[in-house]
Formats: C-alpha cells, sequence, structure tokens
C-alpha cells in the first residue's frame, strides 16, 4: 500500500470528499474558523463520515507545507490510478483533446495548469518524467481540485509519446513565439495535442521537431511571452470554442 499524502485548502480536500471520500483517513480542521465556509465544509465531511481533528495554524502548516492551508487539511490514500495512456485514449468517445507540457517544473505552474485543463475538458495532461513537476500537495491546493479529476501522465520519453500519438492521428501542435500561424487559424476540431513548453526556453528541441504544426499566440502589447498555465488556457478555451 503506498504512503498517505496530504491535501490541504478547501478545493483540493472537498473534491476528495467528493469524488472519493473512503480514501480520506483524516481530516485536520483549524476550530477557531467558523465562518460559513468553514461550517458547510465541516457539515460535508461529517456526511461524508471523515474523522475531524482539531488543528491549529501551527500544526497545519506543519502538515501542509504551506501557510495556504485555509484553515483545513487531510491525510488521504494515495488513488490508484484507473487507466494507462493508451487504455485512457481508448476509451475516449470523439475526438481527443490533450495538454502535453515540455519542462514545467514550477507546482504552482503545473497546478494552474490542471486547473485550465480540467475547465476546458481536456482528457488528460503529459508530461516527461524528467524535466517536470510531480504532483504533490502545492500542485493539488493550486489545481483546485483538479488534480483528482484529470489524468496526468509522465512518460519516459516524451518524443516517442509524441509520435505513438501521431499513429492514432492525433495531430500534435506546438506554440512558439516565431509560429506563421496563429492559434486562431488552425483547426482545432479534431484529435488534438497541444504542446507547450516552459515560459522562456519554450519546448526543447526534439519536442519541437515532433510536433506537426507550431502556432502563435498573438501578442499586441509590451510582454513578449504568457505564463505557461495563462498560454494553456488560451490554447485550450480556442479549442473548447471551436468544438462547441
Amino acid at each position: 500500500m503506498s504512503s498517505p499524502k496530504v491535501l490541504f485548502g478547501f478545493h483540493a480536500v472537498g473534491v476528495r470528499l467528493k469524488t472519493a471520500p473512503a480514501s480520506i483517513i483524516e481530516i485536520y480542521a483549524d476550530p477557531t474558523r467558523r465562518d460559513a465556509r468553514m461550517r458547510q465544509f465541516l457539515d460535508r465531511a461529517h456526511e461524508a463520515g471523515a474523522r475531524i481533528i482539531d488543528a491549529d495554524g501551527v500544526r497545519l502548516a506543519k502538515l501542509a507545507g504551506s501557510h495556504g492551508h485555509q484553515g483545513v487539511a487531510a491525510r488521504v490514500t494515495e488513488l490508484k490510478a484507473t487507466h494507462s495512456l493508451d487504455d485512457l485514449l481508448d476509451s475516449i468517445e470523439g475526438p481527443p483533446l490533450l495538454l502535453v507540457l515540455d519542462g514545467i517544473t514550477d507546482p504552482h505552474n503545473l497546478g494552474a495548469c490542471l486547473r485550465v485543463a480540467d475547465g476546458a475538458g481536456a482528457h488528460a495532461v503529459i508530461a516527461p518524467k524528467d524535466h517536470a513537476a510531480g504532483i504533490n500537495a502545492t500542485v493539488a491546493k493550486v489545481a483546485s481540485g483538479a488534480a483528482e479529476t484529470v489524468p496526468y501522465f509522465m512518460v519516459t520519453n516524451l518524443a516517442r509519446t509524441l509520435a505513438e500519438l501521431k499513429e492514432r492521428s492525433i495531430w500534435c501542435i506546438g506554440t512558439s513565439d516565431d509560429a506563421p500561424k496563429t492559434i486562431y487559424q488552425v483547426d482545432l476540431k479534431g484529435p488534438v495535442a497541444l504542446v507547450l513548453g516552459a515560459e522562456g526556453p519554450g519546448m526543447r528541441q526534439l519536442t519541437r521537431k515532433s510536433c506537426d504544426e507550431l502556432v502563435s499566440i498573438p501578442m499586441r502589447g509590451a510582454v513578449e511571452s504568457l505564463n505557461v498555465s495563462v498560454a494553456s488556457g488560451v490554447c485550450l478555451y480556442e479549442a473548447l470554442r471551436q468544438r462547441t
């Protein structure tokens, strides 16, 4: 059995309460916080049969490794991955929409990307095992529950995975400042994997060469680039707009 992990913040713990309450070992809550949001959260926890333990801010910060716990943390068992990437792709009805992240090592950026992927209805997020952030408590907090709902696959060889996606007729579209087309000039209604790199360095060269097509995000102001989570939102929601 895998070691318990810690989730913190209302969204992250709340989504686990909703989707897998049996996986919650215990919930820690600040007894000095009894506002409406906390009362509503505790009511849901009691209804789910969760064990609730009073914990002050110091203990919560130690559990969470952060002061952004909002007065709530939980020890939970790791959920088993229900699919491999191949199994997931086989199960998708309609054209897949995937987000591929190359070189995203900041857990805050990963959490924000997972959140926007969930919002836009992406089927999965893919990243390399090297040069990438894994799922931890900070990612789960920033993702506001999306770390529990969006499949996140860390692959050994990203270029090979892109080649396998192309064998499935999934069009791999990378983002680059110097691309001749913009994201608004390509058809995103079919099977698509949107590939983004870190702000500044962008995609690695081999990842770039593995893409079928490159597009840019129009920049009309003084700044030269967008944070990767913002860029992910622009691209994914353009795909959603076209599909809708």
